[in-house]
């Protein structure tokens, strides 16, 4: 791996993620390639905290042996090494043995040594998969019309990517090299914009075997997605099925369940049925709120918050903001670590609040408990997602 890292006519990208079991590594995520500049060719190597990248040039020899062997003493616990003709997968397990896939490419890949340029994205603008869709053109370019729904596609792959990351370092999925694939489902899938992109990002970029179910309750939207998937060589991985999220029924248990603006208490459903499947990772994207809002206009409004009720765009607000609270607290309670994250900016949506979760297993503690119960009875509510899971 230091050998290809080392060669600069060779590397595409490589990329470390994760760590040891045991260890600390000061960076949630490296990224390596050569890039071409004036004065001759560098070594481009950016640094992902939780707040932003830290990017640097390194000239070739020593100052690039010198930072790489830096690199490669962190512990990190995956690392994945691109090479014009070749493929090098790294990961250290939970028991600290290192398991190594290498092999060669069945073609080609093409390198981009540009110093300047835009934002790279996770998924290509020209892929297959968003010109199915719709989202760009036959000439690889973004439609004006869906700039809005790329954006939230792109920005969502960059919330799927540390998620994938975090599960493998902990070892909740299997590692792409495993005979195993990956289990995804997308729930109220709709027009699947999120589930192409997914199976194309998952699938192509971190090569994963994978089974991706997609699920909306309309035969339209069934057929014509599935129709889609045969096109673009997908069937073998993807599937549509015509269901209700609360009756769907998979083979096997999912590893990461999604949920993109499914509506109202549609996404109260996706969240129950990960929690009942124990799905190692949740990403939900919650749409309008009218559940919690028709509990607060029916309720008594403890004092002074009545400050905030009287108005109807505040009221409407601080429902949606209570809801994903309230689902946070009972996602807690059933074993998963939660974070609420802004997704993609609001001029591009105002549903940009996502609910990320992470299965640990452990008991929430009784303050997490305590605080639940205190704040659904001053509020005098009772939400979907408690409810579902009490059914």
């Amino acid at each position: 791996m230091r050998d290809a890292l080392l060669d600069s006519d060779r590397l595409v990208r490589a990329v470390a993620a994760g760590r040891r079991r045991g260890h600390t590594v000061p960076w949630r995520r490296a990224e390596l390639r050569y890039v071409d500049v004036r004065d001759g060719r560098l070594l481009q190597i950016t640094m992902y905290d939780e707040a932003q990248a830290h990017t640097r040039n390194v000239a070739p020899g020593a100052d690039a042996e010198a930072a790489i062997s830096e690199l490669l003493d962190l512990p990190f616990g995956n690392w994945h090494v691109d090479t014009v003709d070749q493929v090098l997968q790294v990961r250290v397990t939970k028991k600290g043995k290192v398991q190594l896939h290498a092999g060669p490419r069945d073609h080609a890949m093409p390198v981009d040594r540009q110093h300047d340029r835009a934002k790279p994205r996770l998924l290509p603008v020209d892929d297959p998969a968003l010109r199915a869709v719709g989202i760009s053109d036959g000439r690889g370019r973004i439609k004006p019309s869906r700039q809005a729904k790329y954006r939230q596609v792109d920005e969502f792959l960059r919330v799927l990517e540390p998620a994938v990351d975090t599960a493998l370092e902990s070892g909740r999925v299997p590692h792409p090299t495993s005979d195993r694939p990956l289990r995804v489902v997308d729930l109220g899938c709709g027009n699947a914009y999120l589930t192409f992109a997914a199976v194309s990002y998952l699938s192509t970029i971190r090569e994963f075997p994978l089974r991706m179910v997609g699920v909306d309750v309309r035969t339209q939207a069934r057929e014509r997605n599935a129709k889609l998937a045969a096109s673009l060589g997908f069937d073998q991985q993807l599937s549509f099925v015509e269901s209700t999220i609360d009756t769907v029924e998979l083979s096997e248990p999912p590893d990461f369940v999604l949920s993109l603006h499914a509506c109202d208490t549609a996404t109260d459903e996706a969240l129950a049925r990960a929690v009942r499947w124990e799905a190692p990772v949740i990403l939900a994207a919650p749409c309008c709120h009218h559940d919690i809002q028709a509990q607060l206009n029916r309720a008594d409004v403890p004092a002074p918050y009545s400050m905030i009720t009287r108005h109807g765009i505040l009221s409407e607000r601080f429902a949606d903001v209570l809801t994903d609270a309230l689902r946070a607290a009972i996602l807690r309670q059933h074993g998963y670590r939660v974070d609420a994250i802004e997704f993609v900016g609001s001029q591009h949506t105002p549903r940009n609040v996502l609910l990320r979760a992470t299965r640990t297993g452990a008991a929430a503690d009784a303050t997490v408990r305590r605080e639940y119960t205190d704040l659904v009875t001053q509020w005098g509510v009772r939400p979907a997602l408690a409810r579902m899971l009490e059914a």
